[in-house]
């Protein structure tokens, strides 16, 4: 691949520049959604912790994918909207507070208080499973966060999916 394939402007697309290192995280990512299955978490609970953990993270790129991923597994707008706020609403279940609190600290590992708390709540309400089911999810949607941060992929209108309706 010559370099100017694999660039962004003034950013090397590090997917495109080094494919076998990105087939590798898709493999894992791959691996990931078939553990969070065994575990029993459903689609929907698994995009809400790769939307949070891109929120977190400001990736654009994930966000837009992740988005439309939710409301295909049928999330909805009005909590869509208020993720980043989930702990201030009564829209979330325990287990997705849970999963969302742990998905933060994995997200946030220097804050060793919000791990603590973190963990505490999703014993009460997660399977030793579904926390490492969520915990893998989180550090896969992490990795990813940073390859379309770093490689600054761009968010394009989609035809059918207006950006503004």
């Amino acid at each position: 691949m010559t370099d100017t394939a694999a660039r962004a402007g003034d950013r090397v697309c590090i997917d495109k520049q080094s494919p076998d290192a990105y087939r590798a995280l898709a493999a894992t990512a791959a691996t990931v959604k078939g553990v969070a299955a065994a575990a029993g978490l459903d689609r929907v609970l698994v995009e809400l912790v790769n939307l949070r953990v891109s929120q977190l993270n400001a990736c654009a790129y994930c966000l837009d994918l992740h988005t439309r991923a939710a409301l295909q597994a049928g999330e909805t707008t009005r909590r869509l909207g208020v993720l980043a706020a989930w702990r201030d609403t009564e829209l979330f279940s325990p287990r997705e507070r849970a999963a969302l609190a742990l998905a933060e600290a994995t997200t946030r590992p220097a804050d060793a208080g919000a791990q603590t708390t973190a963990y505490a709540e999703a014993r009460s309400a997660l399977s030793d499973d579904e926390i490492s089911a969520v915990i893998w999810v989180a550090i896969t949607i992490n990795a990813f966060n940073r390859v379309s941060v770093m490689s600054k992929h761009p968010v394009r209108e989609s035809p059918g999916v207006p950006a503004r309706p």
